[in-house]
């Protein structure tokens, strides 16, 4: 019996409570150690955000740019530019200043182009660093009037029998020249680094015109000179002639002053 006992005993594996030592039968069991709690993580969200507004902004470029692509490639006609440039006008409505009644005849129209070339620099000094320069197309129209509410008294003559009838006029007369803004433009201009400087601190809105006033006087100028006061002479006396004819007379003279 006491071999069979040691035998049993002996069947016992050892327990290994630490290195290099064995824990046999009997002998007392340290208690378990409670396990350490976790360790907290801390997440740095700085870096994520900024990756989170970069593809944001990322997408919505790539959304606008497929967008306008469809849009110029035709891909979707019916799709609307939702990014289309809208104009809003905030004027107020024209005012009626005066009414003035007119007794004008408008007996000719001259048209005319003319290319302004102004250039403003300064001596010794490069026309790199100061110069401005400008050609202007201008494209005007001048007309020439009869004026009827400065004939005066005895002005018109009739005969006896009222068969013919003679009229004595004004000269005709140059209205204003009118700036034709939709056949004009800025064809070249040039501007110095000292201009372009001054340029990006101050602007000028009434640059252009003094351009604008020389056009107007050269193309009065050129109205004089184009025969077209002889002109209106001519088609206001057809005017009146083929007038006075219909009304009966057989004869009508219309004098105008000697040029």
């Amino acid at each position: 019996m006491a071999d069979n006992d040691e035998s049993k005993t002996s069947e016992y594996p050892e327990v290994t409570s630490g290195p290099g030592k064995s824990l046999q039968i009997g002998d007392p069991i340290d208690p378990p150690r409670a396990a350490e709690p976790p360790q907290p993580v801390i997440v740095k969200q700085g870096g994520g955000a900024m990756r989170g507004l970069f593809w944001l902004v990322a997408a919505i470029g790539l959304v606008v740019a497929l967008v306008l692509g469809a849009k110029t490639i035709g891909l979707f006609p019916g799709l609307k530019n939702p990014f289309a440039q809208e104009q809003t006008d905030r004027s107020g409505p024209a005012l009626l200043k005066s009414v003035q009644d007119l007794n004008q005849f408008v007996a000719a129209e001259g048209n005319f182009q003319v290319i302004v070339d102004v250039q403003k620099d300064r001596k010794y000094i490069p026309d790199f660093l100061l110069n401005e320069r400008i050609l202007f197309v201008a494209a005007g129209s001048v007309e020439v009037y009869v004026d009827f509410t400065s004939i005066g008294q005895g002005a018109v003559k009739e005969s006896e029998d009222r068969r013919s009838a003679e009229i004595n006029l004004p000269a005709p007369q140059l209205r204003p020249v009118r700036i034709d803004n939709d056949k004009s433009y800025v064809y070249e201009e040039e501007r110095g680094a000292f201009n372009r400087i001054g340029d990006a601190f101050s602007s000028d809105p009434n640059r252009l015109q003094e351009v604008y006033k020389l056009a107007e006087s050269k193309i009065g100028d050129a109205a004089k000179d184009a025969g077209l006061q002889k002109r209106a002479e001519d088609n206001t006396r057809k005017m009146l002639q083929q007038f006075l004819t219909a009304l009966g007379y057989t004869s009508v003279t219309v004098n105008f002053p000697a040029g």
